[in-house]
């Protein structure tokens, strides 16, 4: 058993597929412990049952088609002529631009790849200096996993059993309160190095409001017919799809549907395989944990470690955010959720506020070594070394880590709409 664990982990470490060492590591934990192996398998039919897993695919492709119809240089135009004005200019522009679109593309890193190339000559040429400009994009990259349609949020869902209509709205004012604080340390830079912003000009407004309405008007559409009870979540996803193409391809003519549809859809596909693989995998080996009494297992000790909500917080945050280091988001969801959920309800907290707490820890984890792969896609898109970009990141990850207080312990921030 020990034998194998160690090949697995050596083999991880240069670069064989994360879903081969789930499953390889699920088998070997099974022959050892005397388990079914078949428990895999049935993990997996659980998964293809479940009626909200096509919103994952649909959100997918609509976060693509928007990518290719030229939604980040809109999105960009918009923010810079209705936020440009503010102190922090620009900076402040790179954040909500970064937040509306991560939204849609799932933290992917198609956020860094679309906006930084574009965000970060401008931001440089400003007047910014290199080190804000590289961590503010960097740390940029998952901004906006809280905010509906997120693909992260939607997995929680998934995983956790927990109404996903409810987990969008706990997680807007937590969201939203990220995006004022990181505003608010971007303004104050741009002052201390004298950085330049434009006056407000209604004709410029207007002018990219109309460019970009289309683009604008999707995330309200999705949580007025979500939240006024018009559509499901699966029928909002396929109504996005829909839109976007519409939008993209009759609108904005953007996208010549008959030669770039099979592009978007392979793009799609692999983006939704490479995370429905591991979902499937990841599953099979918590449902192992699970048969073997393993949450119950960490029951026992906690209940004898912790006596109070607090401790056991702090100790969720401090696990957490050493888990975010290692795993990637989708991963440390499948595996990591199904454990925690019986030891938060035993210490009294609510299953919407731990999954806000759990996706704040790992929106930190994007920016953080040794698997964070938001520095790597930077690293790759900027062409600087991963450990300068970490340097550069940890005035933005202390924001974060203050943030992240202030969400676990004022629960109101995630349940003020009850």
């Amino acid at each position: 058993m020990l034998v194998g664990v160690l090949l697995l982990v050596a083999l991880a470490l240069i670069g064989l597929p994360l879903f081969i060492v789930l499953g390889g590591g699920s088998l070997l934990y099974a022959q050892h412990s005397g388990l079914d192996s078949a428990l895999l398998i049935i993990e997996l039919n659980r998964l293809a049952t479940s009626p909200n897993l096509t919103t994952i695919p649909l959100f997918t492709f609509a976060g693509v088609v928007l990518a290719a119809g030229g939604a980040p240089q809109r999105l960009i135009r918009l923010f810079n002529a209705l936020l440009g004005w503010l102190p922090g200019g620009l900076a402040v522009v790179a954040i909500a631009a970064c937040a509306f679109f991560t939204s849609f593309s799932g933290a992917s890193g198609v956020t860094i790849l679309a906006l930084g190339g574009l965000l970060y000559p401008v931001l440089t040429k400003v007047g910014y200096p290199q080190p804000f400009n590289l961590g503010l994009l960097t740390t940029s990259g998952s901004l906006g996993l809280l905010f509906p349609p997120s693909l992260a949020i939607l997995l929680y869902g998934i995983v956790s059993g927990v109404n996903i209509d409810e987990l969008f709205v706990a997680g807007i004012l937590p969201g939203l309160l990220l995006m004022l604080m990181l505003g608010g340390y971007a303004a104050m830079t741009g002052r201390r190095f004298a950085v330049g912003h434009h006056a407000f000009a209604w004709r410029v407004a207007l002018r990219a409001v109309r460019s970009a309405f289309g683009d604008i008007l999707l995330p309200a559409l999705i949580v007025i017919g979500i939240f006024g009870g018009f559509v499901t979540v699966s029928e909002a996803a396929a109504c996005t799809a829909l839109y976007v193409l519409v939008l993209e391809s009759w609108v904005h003519r953007a996208i010549d549907l008959r030669q770039q549809l099979i592009t978007l859809l392979a793009d799609t596909a692999v983006l939704v395989g490479s995370i429905l693989i591991i979902l499937g995998v990841a599953m099979g080996l918590t449902n192992l944990l699970v048969d073997a009494q393993l949450p119950m297992r960490l029951l026992d000790w906690m209940q004898g470690s912790i006596d109070s909500p607090l401790k056991f917080l702090i100790l969720l945050n401090i696990f957490l955010l050493a888990v975010g280091a290692m795993m990637d988001i989708f991963s440390a969801t499948v595996v990591i959720v199904p454990l925690l959920l019986p030891l938060a309800q035993r210490f009294g907290i609510d299953p919407v506020h731990l999954g806000i707490i759990f996706l704040a820890n790992l929106e930190i984890g994007y920016s953080t070594p040794p698997v964070g792969i938001n520095l790597f896609i930077a690293s790759q898109r900027f062409e600087q070394p991963v450990l300068r970009l970490f340097r550069a990141t940890l005035p933005f990850l202390a924001l974060m880590l203050i943030w992240l207080m202030l969400v676990t312990y004022l629960p109101v921030l995630s349940l003020w709409w009850r």
